[in-house]
């Protein structure tokens, strides 16, 4: 039992895809941010034509 515990702990192979996981999620949350910017300038920009529109 000894053994599997101590090769658990110097398995490093789970490792990466945690980093991986986590850079994936900063980008999203990039992206995420990005999007809601430009969503509210645009509202504002379709909102701007529909009452040039009436």
């Amino acid at each position: 039992m000894q053994k599997l515990f101590s090769s658990f702990l110097r398995d490093q192979s789970g490792a990466t895809a945690i980093e991986y996981c986590l850079i994936a999620t900063g980008i999203a949350f990039v992206i995420i941010a990005a999007v809601n910017g430009i969503g509210t300038s645009l509202n504002g920009t379709f909102i701007s034509v529909n009452s040039s529109l009436k």
